[in-house]
C-alpha cells in the first residue's frame, strides 16, 4: 500500500516536468507523443490539440478527404490533416496568414475581392494565440472554407457532409460553448472574445449557407456593441457619454465591409431558350438574355453603386462617432445620420418602384435579395450610432426581426439556387472558381 502511494507521488511529480509537447498538454502537465501535426493523447480524449505553431495552418493542396484514415467520431479520433508547413509561434502574425483570413471572411465575392479586413483579420489571429473560443472558432472556419473549395463550391449543409465538414462542426460546438463561459461574467477581454468570435461565426454560416443563423450572430454581436457602449453615445439630450470599454472590436465595421463585396450570385437559375435550343444555367450574361426581358440590372444598373455609396459614407461617419469627444461635434454628427437613414429610405422606395418595371414578372434575383440584406443592416448600425434613448430598444427589436426575415429568404434562395444548379460534391479536388 505504501509503495503505491511513493510510486504515485513519483508520477505526479515526473507529469509537472513537461518540457516539450504539444500546447495543450503542456498545459495539462502530462507527457505528450509530440505527433504532428495534432498529438493522438488530445485527440483520442476528444482534446484540442493546440499544436505546434500558430492556430491558422495552411492546408496541402491535396483534397481533404485523401487524409482521413478513419473518419471522425465525437471524440474527435480518426481525423488527420494533410502534412502542413510548420512554423514557429511568433507574436507577430505572418502576412500570408492574414491574406489568407481575410480571403476566407467571405464566400459571396464572385473573385478573390480584398475585402479591406486586414486589420481584422489580424486582430483575430493575434487573439486566437492566447484565447481558446477564438482558437477553435478558426480552426472551424478553416476546415469549412477549405472542404467548401475543394467539393465544387456547394455547402456540406445541402450537399453530403464529409469528415472534414464534422470536423470543422465540432470545433465551432467548442468555440460556442467557451465563448458562452466567458460571457457569463463579461469583462472587457470576454467582450472583446465575443466580438471577435462573431466576426468568425458570421462567416462559418456563411460557407454553411446558413443565413438566418448568420444573422443572429449580427444581431447579438450588434446588441452587445450597444449595450456596452462601444462607441460614444448619448445616453440624454446634449449629454454625451464616452465609450464604455476602450478597444471593443468595431463589428459593425467588419460586416459592412463583408457585404459591400460583389455577389456571386448574379442571376437566378433559369431555362434560356437560346437559337431555338433550351439550355439550363445558373449565371445568365446580359447578351444572352431575350431582347424582351428587362431586369433589375438593365433599368436599374445604379442600384447597388448607390448602396455601395451609402455604405461608404456610413462608415466614414463610424469613424467620426469613434472619435467624437464633445456634445456639440455629436450634435453635428446627428444630422449627418438622419441624412445616410433618407438615402437607405430613398433607395428601398426606388428599388420597389423599379420591380413595378420588370418584364416579365419572376423571382427577385438573389443578388438584389442580398442588397436588401445589407440595406437592413446599414439601417440598424446607423439607428443605433448616438443613440440610447428607451424608444430605440422597441424600433431595433422590429428591425431585427425584419433583418431575420430578410436573411431566412436569402437562405431559401441559396438553397434553391444550388439545387436547381444541380450541385453536387462528388467532384472532390476541383477547386471551385468562384469565391
Amino acid at each position: 500500500m505504501a509503495g503505491s502511494l511513493v510510486a504515485r507521488k513519483r508520477n505526479i511529480q515526473c507529469r509537472t516536468k513537461v518540457k516539450t509537447g504539444c500546447t495543450t498538454c503542456r498545459i495539462r502537465k502530462i507527457k505528450c507523443d509530440e505527433n504532428k501535426p495534432f498529438c493522438r493523447k488530445c485527440v483520442d480524449t476528444g482534446r484540442t490539440c493546440d499544436g505546434y505553431e500558430s492556430p491558422f495552418r495552411f492546408f496541402t493542396s491535396q483534397p481533404i478527404n485523401n487524409a482521413h484514415a478513419g473518419g471522425i467520431n465525437k471524440s474527435g479520433a480518426g481525423f488527420q490533416l494533410q502534412p502542413i508547413m510548420i512554423r514557429p509561434t511568433l507574436a507577430e502574425i505572418a502576412p500570408q496568414d492574414i491574406d489568407l483570413l481575410n480571403r476566407y471572411f467571405s464566400t459571396k465575392t464572385m473573385f478573390d475581392v480584398k475585402l479591406g479586413c486586414d486589420e481584422e483579420a489580424r486582430q483575430v489571429l493575434q487573439a486566437s494565440l492566447t484565447d481558446p473560443p477564438i482558437r477553435h472558432a478558426v480552426s472551424s472556419l478553416r476546415a469549412l472554407r477549405e472542404d467548401l473549395e475543394t467539393s465544387g463550391d456547394v455547402p456540406a449543409s445541402i450537399a453530403q457532409q464529409t469528415p472534414s465538414y464534422n470536423y470543422g462542426l465540432q470545433q465551432y460546438c467548442m468555440a460556442l460553448g467557451g465563448l458562452a463561459s466567458n460571457l457569463s461574467s463579461p469583462g472587457s477581454n470576454g467582450l472583446k472574445s465575443a466580438l471577435l468570435c462573431c466576426q468568425i461565426f458570421i462567416s462559418i454560416e456563411q460557407v454553411r449557407g446558413n443565413y438566418a443563423a448568420m444573422a443572429q450572430h449580427i444581431i447579438q454581436g450588434l446588441r452587445i456593441m450597444h449595450e456596452y457602449r462601444a462607441r460614444p453615445n448619448f445616453v440624454a439630450a446634449n449629454k454625451l457619454v464616452p465609450t464604455h470599454h476602450d478597444q471593443l472590436p468595431f463589428l459593425d465595421v467588419f460586416i459592412i465591409k463583408l457585404f459591400a463585396t460583389p455577389c456571386k450570385f448574379a442571376d437566378p437559375p433559369a431555362t434560356a431558350d437560346i437559337s431555338g435550343t433550351t439550355v439550363s444555367v445558373c449565371l445568365i450574361s446580359p447578351h444572352q438574355q431575350p431582347a424582351e426581358s428587362r431586369d433589375l440590372r438593365t433599368i436599374a444598373p445604379g442600384m447597388r453603386t448607390e448602396l455601395t455609396r451609402i455604405a461608404a459614407s456610413t462608415l466614414e461617419f463610424l469613424g467620426k462617432v469613434s472619435h467624437v469627444e464633445s456634445a456639440g461635434n455629436a450634435l453635428r454628427l446627428l444630422s449627418e445620420k438622419a441624412s445616410l437613414l433618407d438615402s437607405l429610405e430613398s433607395w428601398l422606395i426606388d428599388l420597389e418602384l423599379v420591380h413595378t418595371e420588370i418584364r416579365p414578372p419572376g423571382p427577385e434575383l438573389i443578388s438584389v435579395s442580398f442588397m436588401r440584406f445589407f440595406h437592413q443592416i446599414l439601417k440598424i448600425v446607423l439607428l443605433g450610432a448616438l443613440d440610447s434613448s428607451p424608444d430605440l430598444y422597441a424600433e431595433l427589436r422590429t428591425e431585427y426581426d425584419r433583418l431575420q426575415g430578410v436573411a431566412s429568404n436569402v437562405g431559401e434562395r441559396v438553397k434553391a439556387y444550388y439545387r436547381t444548379c444541380g450541385g453536387t460534391r462528388s467532384g472532390r479536388g476541383e477547386r471551385s472558381k468562384v469565391r
